[in-house]
């Protein structure tokens, strides 16, 4: 013999409390949503039928008196006597498309704030109004109504407890049915006060484009709390979808998902959505009314599925185009979405060629001439190249820049990916990754008759340094303010991580990566003097050999920490070595013992 299981509403209603809705104030939205549902019902079969919700709040009672379709007693017993039946919902004709209640468990919210809720109900159908009187505890009741109904409709009425008081108190009810009912296509009053508009505000008539701006810039301080930059339609009729997005006008992170107000139906959803827009699209904030889109079962979130991805790849096409057209119609304003937004602009270029000719022809760079977009600098240096971080970038630019070299800073995020892609727009762009040791190709020599007496210096300077495996080369360049440069290939700097791997690991693995270093080309770091500085000059002609030896070691050092290149524990020693030895010297005054 099969058994029915038993239902204990308590626990149903603490299972509600707990884990589905964030918050007891969704009792108001689901007192809105079943009373809009049963306006929609009427209507269907009498669209002159009155559309009204009326809530009285006082003294801890609540009432929400609706104009909908009302129940008869048989539709009272299959309907708030059962907890997840839809299939006597779908029966009676309440689950259909239009409505917005899809899950029949919005009348149990009513338990979050009472013990005790009553339906007073007369049907659209005929018969006598009917009471229903429900208790938490899972007991219920269903007799006459002491009046009846001059007309059809129901009326829900809440007796809160003493401990949910603060979610009964009339100003609190308001505020929730505006927030949550505000765009219902129904007129809701809340102790007398109309909280409903006759319209969303992206769909109202105004008298012109500029007055229409306005009242939407006005709408988003109201609900977000700044005045957007710029404002943008949105429409995607395969999700029923229609409203706008405001483009945020102070830098936004990009690590943070922008969270955005949805409405299901005209009925709120959410004012937290955070999966609505791409990812890049982080510098905008959306209001969307959608009839397509399906909830989750709190109703406070949107469900995952191909619709949803669909309608997030449309928004995203929704903001590239304005992009696009803000470009053809308004450089200014570009240019001050571009000062705010670049990263969201950057990512969107990664993949999306009219995006990344929007950055080569927008978007300023940090060059080795100035900041320029990418474009202009193509035309001034047909031959530059890019640094893949900033300091390299910081370190060579001058010197760069002083040979003929043009150089940008590619080193920020987006940035060299964006650099390496720019073929796919321009086929004969030629901007490829700076080599710093290709950049001493372009160093003139020094002049011959002093490299020539430079050359007991140069000796002593190569057996100082051979040991940290770098070369010492004499160049005249500009600019002459400074002294070395520290240059290396990413063949170099590969050959010097498997040598000082070698040194620090055990013996086997030794005897693998001296295997590997040996199959490496010996390609060394170069420590390049510059001869048209005047302390190296003086450097180059110190007769004492051991001194240049040391001050040598010095501008090692220095080049390294300018070049914010990283220091092995070798380095550092010398650093330190030659640091305490030419302190040494001056203290002794020139001398040496």
């Amino acid at each position: 013999m099969d058994n029915a299981f038993q239902v204990d509403l308590r626990g149903v209603v603490d299972l509600l409390s707990r884990h589905l809705y964030s918050s007891p104030r969704v009792y108001v939205r689901e007192l809105l949503q079943n009373a809009a549902d049963a306006i929609t019902a009427r209507r269907a079969a009498d669209p002159d039928a009155p559309a009204t919700v009326t809530i009285e709040a006082t003294g801890g009672l609540i009432s929400v008196r609706d104009t909908g379709i009302g129940l008869t007693e048989d539709e009272v017993h299959a309907l708030l006597a059962t907890i997840g039946r839809s299939s006597k919902r779908d029966e009676l004709g309440f689950a259909r498309h239009e409505f917005l209640g899809q899950f029949g468990i919005g009348l149990l919210s009513g338990f979050l704030v009472a013990d005790e809720i009553s339906v007073e109900t007369r049907s659209a159908k005929g018969g006598p109004t009917v009471l229903w009187t429900g208790r938490s505890d899972g007991r219920y009741r269903v007799e006459p109504a002491p009046a009846d109904r001059a007309e059809p409709g129901t009326t829900v009425t809440l007796r809160t407890r003493h401990d949910a008081a603060e979610w009964a108190a009339p100003r609190t009810v308001a505020e929730l049915a505006e927030l949550y009912g505000s765009l219902l296509p129904v007129d809701v009053t809340v102790n007398g006060r109309r909280t409903t508009l006759d319209t969303p505000p992206w769909r109202a008539a105004h008298p012109s484009p500029d007055a229409r701006r306005r009242a939407l810039q006005a709408h988003c301080e109201e609900l977000f709390g700044f005045v957007p930059l710029d404002v943008v339609d949105l429409d995607v009729p395969e999700a029923g979808l229609t409203g706008v997005a405001y483009i945020l006008p102070a830098p936004a992170n990009p690590a943070v998902r922008g969270t955005h107000r949805v409405y299901l139906k005209r009925m709120l959803l959410t004012e937290t959505a955070d999966g609505l827009l791409p990812d890049w699209a982080f510098f905008a904030r959306c209001v969307v009314d959608a009839a397509e889109l399906r909830p989750t079962a709190s109703r406070e979130a949107l469900y995952e599925d191909d619709l949803l991805d669909h309608t997030r790849e449309e928004l995203g096409r929704r903001l590239r185009a304005w992009l696009v057209r803000l470009a053809e119609t308004d450089p200014a304003g570009l240019r001050a979405f571009l000062n705010l937004h670049h990263l969201g602009v950057k990512a969107l270029a990664l993949h999306d060629d009219d995006m990344l000719r929007l950055v080569d022809q927008w978007l300023e760079y940090e060059t080795s001439s100035g900041p320029m977009t990418l474009a202009q600098f193509r035309l001034r240096h047909p031959g530059g190249r890019y640094t893949t971080s900033v300091d390299e970038f910081r370190q060579l630019a001058a010197v760069s820049g002083a040979q003929g070299v043009g150089l940008v800073n590619g080193g920020y995020v987006y940035d060299s990916e964006i650099l390496a892609r720019l073929r796919r727009i321009d086929p004969g762009a030629v901007l490829d990754r700076l080599e710093p040791a290709e950049l001493a190709t372009h160093l003139g020599p020094a002049d011959p008759d002093a490299e020539l007496r430079a050359r007991p210096f140069l000796a002593a300077a190569a057996r100082a340094l051979d040991p940290l495996g770098c070369e010492v080369v004499l160049r005249d360049f500009d600019p002459a303010s400074l002294p070395a440069l520290y240059l290396t290939s990413r063949a170099a700097q590969h050959h010097a991580d498997l040598r000082e791997a070698r040194d620090t690991g055990d013996a086997l693995w030794a005897d693998v990566l001296g295997a590997l270093e040996r199959s490496v080309a010996a390609d060394r770091p170069r420590l390049v003097l510059n001869h048209r500085n005047p302390l190296v000059r003086r450097v180059t002609g110190l007769p004492d050999l051991t001194l240049a030896a040391t001050a040598v070691e010095a501008l090692y050092g220095m080049a390294l920490l300018h070049g914010h290149h990283p220091l092995r524990p070798a380095d550092t020693a010398t650093l330190n070595r030659s640091f305490l030895g030419l302190l040494d010297w001056a203290v002794q005054g020139g001398t040496h013992d």
